[in-house]
């Protein structure tokens, strides 16, 4: 009998569109069927912090709109019909040609289509992303394959110059702070950080890739691919950093950590970190009275989220909180190859504390688990909006990080860092004292 995953977290690869419009002036151009794209924006432009459209989003995407006629004749003449006339009536600086499950499944050559626009000199590239390839987080690292194949020219090594790949657009929620909050924390350093995606962006950043000193991977598992077929092609290095710093433990352990990788004299570094941990412990013993109040106090948590803010959460909660990890499950469909590294930074919190990790995008399957978990006090759960009801249910604290979340409306939020950790204080022990008052 087969199994059905109930309560989605993640869409199908064709949803790395969204990581196209998370550059300005970028345009997607879909050969798909009708619907498809509509679907996949809903889930994550709209009821997913309710991040919006943006530019050319939307409804406005470019798309053919495969129907029977392409399927059984072939979509490659449509396919150059739409791209001809996008190149006629959308302004961009970058058109990224992304496949759905029929054009795939047909064999329409979108390669060969695609070609003849860069020879004209067109700023186009294409990608194959049929739903059937994984998720869009899988479809993240493609379309930025093909920038990197089909467009990045060699360049000169700008010194300091840094590619920051981490929080994937649209599906992580706060992925718009949370660059920011990097680009701050990188920046504080003397480093330049290269602005891909978000408010900042721009096709001269895309540009500007092969120009980077390094490149920062700041994930557990998404985006290492990229930083690899980087250093493949152009002798970039790369730094690896598989947690989400947030808090002062794992900011400044981050920034030690990147400073030296870049060569940055530590004191430089030490002074920075000194900066931002007065003002972070500034804010902190303000509260105290409140946040050791042991009536309002959640002992033990449980995160149901994708393995970049499952991680940097519960190192955060554990670390400098001093909550207790109850079972963490990850939900972003991680590749079995990387499943074992990602459960080993788990066993890697203060004092010797071991944080038990479930890998499932199974919400159902999450549930029934969360259910059987025997907790004597109110614990927190932090997870997506699907974790509402059986957190009602356990009479437990819940708070939504993690897609999708409809019962937020999230602009440059972020968790990331010093500031980061402050505003998940505060949204913790306001949901706490929501209830108690």
């Amino acid at each position: 009998m087969s199994l059905c995953v109930e309560q989605i977290r993640h869409v199908c690869t064709l949803g790395a569109f969204e990581s196209v419009l998370a550059i300005k002036r970028a345009v997607p151009i879909i050969h798909a069927g009708p619907g498809c794209v509509a679907k996949l924006w809903t889930t994550l432009g709209s009821q997913n912090g309710h991040q919006g459209s943006g530019y050319v989003g939307g409804h406005a995407i470019p798309c053919t709109n495969a129907s029977e006629k392409e399927v059984v004749f072939g979509g490659t003449d449509r396919l150059r019909q739409v791209i001809t006339n996008t190149f006629d009536v959308i302004d961009g600086d970058l058109f990224v040609v992304l496949t759905g499950c029929t054009s795939d499944i047909i064999g329409d050559d979108v390669g060969e289509i695609t070609r003849k626009f860069q020879a004209q000199g067109k700023p186009i590239v294409y990608v194959e992303t049929g739903g059937f390839k994984g998720s869009n987080l899988i479809g993240h690292e493609l379309v930025l394959d093909a920038i990197i194949n089909q467009y990045l020219q060699p360049q000169e090594v700008e010194e300091g110059l840094v590619n920051i790949w981490s929080s994937v657009p649209y599906q992580n929620t706060f992925w718009s702070g949370d660059i920011e909050q990097l680009n701050l924390l990188i920046s504080s350093l003397g480093l330049k950080p290269n602005i891909i995606f978000g408010p900042d962006s721009s096709v001269d950043a895309i540009n500007n890739i092969s120009k980077a000193q390094f490149n920062l991977v700041i994930s557990p598992w998404v985006g290492l691919r990229n930083a690899e077929n980087l250093q493949e092609k152009f002798g970039t290095p790369f730094l690896h950093y598989p947690t989400l710093p947030i808090g002062p433990t794992e900011t400044s352990n981050f920034l030690r950590t990147v400073g030296e990788f870049a060569g940055i004299e530590s004191s430089v570094v030490e002074n920075v970190i000194r900066k931002h941990e007065d003002r972070y412990f500034y804010y902190l013993e303000r509260a105290a009275d409140t946040l050791l109040e042991t009536r309002l106090l959640p002992r033990r948590f449980i995160t149901v989220a994708d393995s970049l803010y499952a991680l940097g959460i519960a190192k955060f909660l554990t670390n400098d909180m001093g909550l207790i990890p109850e079972k963490q499950f990850i939900t972003d469909d991680t590749p079995t190859g990387f499943q074992e590294s990602v459960a080993a930074e788990f066993t890697k919190f203060t004092n010797d504390i071991v944080a038990e990790t479930v890998f499932s995008n199974d919400g159902g399957f999450v549930e029934e688990e969360i259910r059987k978990l025997k907790i004597r006090s109110r614990p927190l759960i932090l997870g997506s909006s699907w974790e509402r009801v059986v957190a009602r249910d356990l009479n437990a604290y819940q708070l939504s990080v993690s897609a999708p979340i409809g019962n937020e409306l999230v602009l440059s939020k972020s968790y990331v860092g010093y500031n980061g950790a402050l505003q998940l204080v505060e949204d913790i022990y306001s949901v706490v004292l929501n209830d108690f008052m």
